[in-house]
């Protein structure tokens, strides 16, 4: 009795001091639109948790922003908020908005700075792996076909489609890249994209070319557990699809940007090897093929490139049309949506990976942007109650904010500081960008060109550039940096991670990046099947 009566007096001392406080506060400080706005934040986050009643969820949606790093999401929410005439810096892209976030811890078991095969391993299978190899564990010697066998790893959309729910996985690169690959591969490198790229010594051994292995999903799954009876993916878009057809100028699409689309050297076209296995599925190549699809569809293939598919503000420029990532997000819920059990879908925005690989922050922004977009679109097309939405990045990038520059100076731009009009100089007499990158190819002023692969028709650019009458802004400009390379790479800083739905209060703290598996373990209880 006296335990709770001392409790009591605390909890009364507790809410006189909290309004003692409140009393004491300078009512410029409350009228403070800062203040009262944090306050509601504050409140709305406690309902939010309060309302948390299940850990289980009948769908999960899985993002995966392919270098998507803490500097990007700032840059990318100021851009966003500048296009919509805001200074920016207020703003929020959708999923920052989620009521529960966690800090992610990034690196490979070999590697301090990671690649995407073992990051998205680590998502997808609960176990960190080694740089270069997907679904396969940390005992593979990489390049070594023998050394995957037996080693081989469990895959979250594998043990959804054992337990009947619709498997879908969509990616803005090729389909048969690090990241989507890993959702469904096994691979002792992560560049055996088809047979072309396998030593003989592999193909020898039995290991199987990733492309392969997306068309065999549903048969190979059988084998590895006898008397399973699964369907296979149900959704699958995305580019490579080189990777599929053979080396044979007969089989190149209508919009084949090569001689010869193809590079299989085995004579196999996977294309039409799929759509005999699924004579009711739909396979798709361009936006007319997409916008056709049929509202009663439950299985679909689409291939959208010869390679990737295109940045978001070079897709205009695609020859045959592509769907954009919200669009292929929205199909995907509305096509697995139909099965009663509920589904598991990974979406990955590979582009923004590789637009930083370019040095090119503008592509790497605009597709973060329509990242958002797609995530917000899923929001939207799903039930709060029974979707579990988890949005997140592979790794980051040696991608930087720097500069003093004022509040609403363009994120693009030259660095201006609070109270000039001018752009700052640095120690050289020369003004300076906002964003930039520690290393990769370096300045480019390629004005209105919105496909920033063009960076690599040049050599690297170290250093200072003079800048004075130079739109840091357009679409082609690569920002200065300072080691050369051939390509920008990845860094090793932790990354976020963003949940709502069912069982996103367990997405808190800092936490290792293998346990993104088991939250989707656990809203889906799929291992107990």
């Amino acid at each position: 009795m006296k335990i709770k009566k001392v409790a009591a007096a605390i909890a009364l001392t507790c809410a006189f001091s909290a309004v003692s406080h409140a009393n004491v506060l300078p009512q410029s400080q409350k009228d403070s639109s800062w203040y009262s706005a944090a306050q509601t934040k504050l409140t709305t986050k406690t309902t939010q948790a309060q309302a948390v009643k299940s850990t289980k969820a009948k769908n999960v949606i899985l993002f995966v922003g392919d270098g998507m790093g803490i500097s990007t999401l700032t840059a990318a929410r100021i851009l966003q908020g500048q296009r919509n005439n805001q200074l920016g810096e207020e703003g929020y892209l959708s999923f920052e908005k989620f009521p529960y976030s966690a800090q992610v811890k990034t690196y490979n078991v070999d590697a301090q700075t990671p690649d995407s095969a073992g990051t998205m391993t680590a998502m997808i299978s609960g176990v960190k792996t080694d740089v270069g190899v997907i679904g396969v564990d940390e005992k593979v010697e990489r390049g070594n076909c023998a050394t995957a066998i037996g080693n081989e790893l469990l895959t979250a959309t594998e043990l959804a489609e054992i337990k009947g729910l619709a498997t879908g996985v969509v990616s803005t690169a090729r389909i048969t890249h690090a990241t989507p690959g890993a959702t469904y591969a096994k691979s002792a490198d992560r560049n055996w994209e088809d047979i072309s790229d396998m030593p003989e010594a592999a193909v020898n051994a039995g290991c199987e070319d990733i492309a392969s292995q997306l068309v065999n999903f549903e048969k190979n799954l059988e084998a590895r557990f006898i008397g399973t009876d699964v369907d296979g993916l149900d959704f699958v878009m995305g580019g490579g699809r080189r990777h599929f057809l053979p080396k044979d100028a007969s089989a190149n699409s209508n919009d084949a940007m090569s001689a010869v689309e193809g590079d299989r050297t085995d004579e196999r076209n996977l294309v039409t090897e799929w759509q005999t296995q699924y004579p009711n599925g739909t396979y798709v190549m361009d936006q007319a093929g997409f916008d056709a699809i049929a509202d009663d569809a439950t299985q679909v293939f689409g291939l959208f490139n010869e390679s990737h598919m295109q940045y978001e503000a070079d897709r205009a420029n695609d020859i045959a049309g592509e769907p954009s990532l919200t669009e292929m997000t929205t199909k995907a819920i509305d096509v697995l949506g139909k099965n009663e059990k509920g589904f598991f879908l990974t979406v990955e925005s590979g582009r923004i990976d590789h637009a930083h690989h370019a040095g090119n922050a503008y592509n790497a922004l605009n597709d973060t942007i329509e990242f958002a977009k797609a995530v917000q679109a899923a929001v939207d097309n799903t039930n709060p109650e029974e979707t579990l939405i988890l949005v997140t990045a592979d790794h980051s990038h040696v991608f930087t904010i720097a500069g003093y520059p004022k509040r609403g100076n363009p994120i693009l731009g030259k660095v201006v500081a609070v109270g000039q009009t001018t752009p700052t100089l640095a120690a050289d007499n020369m003004p300076y960008t906002t964003v930039g990158y520690a290393n990769g190819l370096g300045f480019r002023n390629l004005i209105d060109e919105t496909d920033a692969d063009a960076s690599y028709e040049t050599a690297a650019v170290a250093g200072r550039v003079e800048l004075n009458g130079v739109d840091t802004t357009t679409p082609g400009f690569h920002q200065e940096t300072t080691v050369p390379l051939s390509s920008e790479t990845h860094a090793g800083e932790d990354i976020s991670l963003h949940a709502t739905g069912p069982g996103a209060h367990l997405a808190q703290g800092v936490i290792e990046q293998n346990v993104v598996f088991h939250l989707i373990n656990q809203a889906l209880e799929l291992t107990q099947q």
